[in-house]
């Protein structure tokens, strides 16, 4: 796989840490930090850890850190992706 959808990291986040505070629209989602969200740090490494063994991309502590929304999470996520490609 060499992208990622929202859908699918909304399905990714569930799986490793359960259910999200959702906005009423994914545009808005896009741009809701994830501790508004309900995630925390550990929460964002566990889906980290999950996208690896998934999909082989590589993840830093330090990458995951710095992506506080799901549209900063995806976009580090894809580049990983086109990586391994």
């Amino acid at each position: 796989m060499s992208r990622i959808e929202l859908t699918d990291l909304m399905a990714l986040l569930k799986e490793s840490a359960g259910d999200m505070a959702l906005p009423k629209e994914s545009t808005e989602l896009l741009h809701t930090p994830f501790a508004d969200l309900g995630y925390d740090s550990l929460a964002l490494l566990e889906t980290a850890a999950l996208i690896e063994r998934r999909y082989g991309a590589r993840l830093t502590d330090e990458i995951i850190a710095e992506a506080d929304t799901p549209q900063a999470l995806l976009a580090v996520v894809n580049q990983a992706l086109s990586a391994v490609g």
